[in-house]
């Protein structure tokens, strides 16, 4: 019986997809639920899978083909196989793998890169997750081989030049380029970003925060915590989310945003959390923070994270949104000027904490400070706001309490 694979249905949001990688081909059995083609949207790759056993017949849409959303992609014969290809290798390269053989697991983008160079998955040992191949370790596979005459082997996608090998003699080095296409998720991020500088009037306010408080109320119960919550770890950003809510009650503004002539004053605080992947920066979004609990918190950033390394994140973990709050101090940055998340009037920056010397009651001492900075769209919140509410962040993380007492 022939059955239809079809695109997603996208969401008003989304207009189209690009077919980012097939992981079978015309004439492969596969099993239900197989993967069987990746679809890249503007923020996520979503994946489609087999239906039922079967084997896949005529592909319509070819990789990097734009797809309409519910359009036909390629038609599928059902029926009862005695085995299925391991997913993402290619008919002539299934005789490679031993019966029996585990199939490797591996993100899309690894799959494809793979793909791309004629690698073999299962003989690479992956860095990640639970021995998740990553695009990483394929990157630094294809580095160790020698390209084919005539073929250009990208090494890391967002590079554009490779440096000549050490040691050759001078005049034989070989200066090697390719032009690679952005994916949609690279070029939606960057038109949003020059999006947000041409149509936004931004603004930067910067302060510091001793973090000691916080530092010291985390190391004291820290163990309590995790019995308590079932092994969930207490971090720095579950405080930062409810004191950022705290703040945005006070300052309505901040938490709001600009549709053409009007202002919408939002009565829920939907924080986004920045988020690096091997594909881009996500924004999935802790809805309704100010009802969560610490402890919930840091549960939904850490599914969120680990749906973001396996690109399981989906369209509406992203949609929405009334603050955001990116950390480039995992990465060890001392400063920096975040940019703004359109429509959203604020973002909040966190930076590394590092031991600095400070005044205190006219006393030189060493604390573990963090610069925080706020940018925020200058056409609707005044400077003096702006100030206020990173005070009143700092106030509240130097003094937990305040939470509590709510002053």
């Amino acid at each position: 019986m022939a059955i239809e694979i079809k695109a997603p249905r996208f969401p008003e949001s989304i207009a189209d997809g690009t077919v980012a990688a097939w992981h079978k081909q015309p004439g492969d059995a596969v099993r239900r639920d197989d993967l069987l083609v990746d679809i890249e949207t503007d923020k996520v790759v979503l994946e489609i899978v087999a239906p039922v056993d079967g084997t896949l017949g005529e592909i319509l849409k070819s990789e990097g083909e734009i797809v309409l959303s519910e359009e036909l992609i390629a038609l599928f014969e059902a029926g009862v196989v005695e085995a299925a290809a391991p997913s993402g290798d290619r008919p002539e390269r299934a005789a490679d793998i031993s019966p029996g053989a585990p199939e490797p697991v591996a993100s899309p983008a690894a799959r494809k890169l793979a793909n791309e160079n004629g690698l073999d998955l299962a003989s690479l040992n992956g860095s990640g997750k639970g021995g998740r191949i990553t695009k990483e370790d394929v990157a630094r596979a294809v580095a160790g081989t020698s390209p084919e005459p005539g073929k250009q082997v990208e090494v890391v996608a967002s590079a554009t030049a490779v440096s000549a090998s050490p040691g050759l003699p001078s005049g034989t080095e070989e200066r090697v380029e390719r032009r690679v296409p952005m994916t949609r998720l690279r070029a939606s991020i960057a038109r949003r970003l020059v999006e947000a500088q041409h149509n936004a009037a931004m603004l930067t306010t910067f302060n510091e925060v001793n973090m000691q408080p916080v530092m010291a109320l985390r190391s004291k119960y820290r163990e309590e915590f995790e019995r308590r919550h079932n092994g969930t770890r207490l971090g720095y950003m579950s405080f930062f989310v409810r004191v950022t809510v705290e703040a945005l009650k006070r300052f309505p503004s901040v938490n709001a945003s600009i549709d053409g002539n009007d202002v919408l004053y939002h009565g829920f605080y939907d924080i986004g959390v920045a988020i690096t992947t091997e594909r881009g920066l996500v924004v999935p979004v802790v809805r309704d923070a100010d009802g969560l609990s610490l402890a919930q918190i840091e549960d939904a950033i850490r599914d969120y994270g680990s749906k973001a390394r396996d690109g399981k994140l989906s369209i509406e973990d992203m949609s929405g949104g009334t603050f955001t709050i990116s950390n480039g101090g995992v990465f060890g940055s001392l400063l920096s000027t975040p940019i703004l998340n359109p429509p959203q009037t604020g973002i909040l920056g966190m930076h590394k904490i590092e031991e600095r010397p400070v005044v205190e009651a006219g006393e030189i001492v060493v604390r573990p400070m963090m610069y925080l900075a706020l940018s925020y769209d200058h056409r609707l919140i005044d400077g003096q706001e702006a100030v206020r509410f990173l005070v009143d962040i700092k106030a509240l993380l130097e003094d937990p309490a305040r939470i509590l007492l709510d002053i």
